[in-house]
């Protein structure tokens, strides 16, 4: 008996002497603490706070949490038991508790198409277009193809598909017959355009082509190096009495193309063009503008986009402006006789249906938003039969002017300070009728 009490004095179960001091032997649980009191021996942990269990826990759901993550990520979605236990859960989401994110605001339509038609004021609206771009912040697209209006299946895609992956609002502007977006599985953006008098845009550009604007005529030879002298200077009287093929169809046939489309059927005068033509500007176009009456058309641009147009009738009626507005009136042009004028109103008798088609609904417009016009009476529409089909060749496309190579120019010539000045401008060569 003496002997068990005195092992049990020395504190060794195996009969051990403990040698550790009493404070130490007290603080690991196996001696009296300092009241005299037994303590319970406390396991060693990284936080004081957790037990071993607990952080062993806590490291499993974190290995979990990795996992799902992986697998989210490989699978391109989340793992099928996170989607149980969501649904086991509820399908309250953050967003439901707290509202999607604050997204940017885009002006509406923050896509714009201004296909614009050759010779109807195209560079002075696309000079202004440049001046708003950098005011208001908009993308102003533009295309290093300026003379292929009739594109292929697979250009109209390859084009469509550079449209829409655009930064928007964006507006994109080139000399294309319609483009039918939906067709292509893309977002229909909103169209403009402005066309004028079918025979005032044909002799505007007849001369255009041989004699230029205010660069000089030779300046505008060294452009057009393919084109013979008696070309050049072949009287349009000549031209269209005796049925060149610049002044006979389907070359004359210009304007109806731009608003029908791609179609085959498009370039060949007729009804069937002239009918799609216009229902695509009822469906497609917000506003079809008349050259004659531009001030009217950039006001009412100005007030449908006014993201895009804001003060662009102000800088179009700047001083500066009218200084210059002689820069893009076409020179040497030539009046062609009475009975040549009629041969053309014969020959362009669908061209000026969709103009007089166009003209209404243009002037409809502007009742509604109460503007007058305030320009010279019309002339009475001309008596139209249908001409016989003439036998003639294909059009081609090298009557638009290569609007981007001119503006370049100007921008080389010293003129660019003025044309990004958000209060400065060019002329254009519509009021004056060039």
């Amino acid at each position: 008996m003496k002997k068990k009490q005195q092992q049990q004095q020395h504190g060794g179960a195996g009969g051990c002497p403990d040698t550790r001091p009493p404070a130490a032997a007290a603080a690991a649980g196996g001696g009296p603490g300092p009241g005299g009191g037994w303590r319970r021996r406390r396991p060693l942990s990284l936080l004081p706070f957790l037990s071993l269990r607990d952080y062993g826990f806590c490291m499993a759901a974190l290995l979990l949490f990795c996992l799902g993550s992986l697998f989210y990520q490989l699978n391109g979605g989340p793992p099928h038991f996170l989607l149980d236990l969501r649904r086991y859960l509820g399908n309250s989401t953050y967003l439901d508790d707290h509202g999607p994110p604050p997204q940017k605001v885009l002006p509406f339509p923050s896509q714009v198409v201004y296909n614009r038609v050759g010779k109807c004021g195209s560079r002075t609206v696309v000079l202004l277009l440049r001046i708003l771009s950098e005011k208001h912040g908009f993308n102003l697209v533009t295309s290093d193809i300026h003379n292929k209006t009739r594109l292929t299946k697979s250009e109209q895609m390859e084009l469509i598909k550079n449209i829409s992956t655009a930064e928007q609002p964006y507006l994109f502007t080139r000399h294309v017959h319609f483009l039918n977006f939906s067709r292509f599985g893309g977002d229909q953006p909103v169209y403009i355009n402005i066309i004028r008098d079918p025979v005032n845009r044909f002799l505007s550009n007849y001369f255009f082509r041989r004699f230029g604007d205010w660069r000089g005529e030779q300046n505008h030879m060294i452009r057009t190096p393919s084109m013979r002298q008696e070309e050049r200077y072949l009287d349009i009287n000549v031209c269209i009495l005796e049925n060149y093929p610049e002044c006979s169809n389907p070359r004359l046939f210009y304007i109806i193309p731009y608003f029908c489309g791609q179609h085959p059927r498009c370039r060949e005068p007729g009804e069937w063009a002239l009918e799609r033509a216009k229902l695509n500007v009822n469906e497609n176009f917000l506003l079809v503008g008349i050259l004659e009456e531009l001030e009217d058309v950039l006001l009412l641009l100005e007030r449908f986009l006014p993201h895009y147009f804001k003060d662009v009738l102000s800088i179009y009626k700047n001083p500066e402006h009218r200084k210059l507005g002689n820069l893009t009136v076409t020179v040497k042009k030539t009046v062609p006789s009475p009975e040549a004028i009629q041969i053309l109103y014969q020959r362009m008798r669908y061209e000026y249906e969709f103009y007089y088609y166009v003209k209404e609904q243009f002037h409809l417009l502007k009742r509604k938003f109460g503007l007058k016009s305030h320009i010279r009476k019309p002339r009475p529409r001309p008596e139209f039969f249908i001409p016989s089909p003439l036998e003639t060749e294909e059009p081609i496309d090298d009557e638009e002017e290569d609007d981007e190579k001119w503006l370049e120019d100007i921008y080389k010539s010293g003129g660019k300070e003025v044309l990004l000045s958000p209060f400065h401008t060019l002329g254009t060569d519509t009021a004056s009728g060039a």
